[in-house]
């Protein structure tokens, strides 16, 4: 069995590299804090797989965290304080596990690479 994690990001804020990777970090760690200790251990062993793909914008970034909530899956959508690049309150991006790749490619599979 493989693991991995998924990262979403926004494409309509157009952040800076940083300021993404920043946003995306936040989402793995906090994920990864939220998730199963066992599957974070699997996930741990086999590297800690991580995909970073994209989203147009907010309304779908929720979609996407409400269809992984109903199948049961662990994600964290990050809330950007405001201090450098977008307004205070800013949803940037989401995450969803680590879990079993095939149950996250049931859902984020068909997301363009970041």
């Amino acid at each position: 069995m493989a693991y991995k994690q998924v990262i979403l990001i926004r494409q309509d804020l157009k952040l800076p590299k940083g300021k993404a990777a920043a946003q995306a970090a936040h989402a793995a760690v906090e994920a990864a804090l939220r998730s199963d200790k066992e599957l974070v251990k699997r996930w741990r062993n086999e590297g800690m797989a991580k995909i970073v793909v994209k989203v147009a914008d907010e309304k779908e970034l929720l979609a996407f965290n409400q269809k992984a909530k109903d199948a049961g899956l662990i994600t964290t959508v990050i809330t950007d304080a405001g201090r450098t690049v977008v307004e205070p309150g800013t949803r940037t991006c989401m995450a969803a596990g680590p879990d079993e790749e095939e149950r996250l490619d049931a859902l984020f599979g068909g997301l363009k690479l970041y």
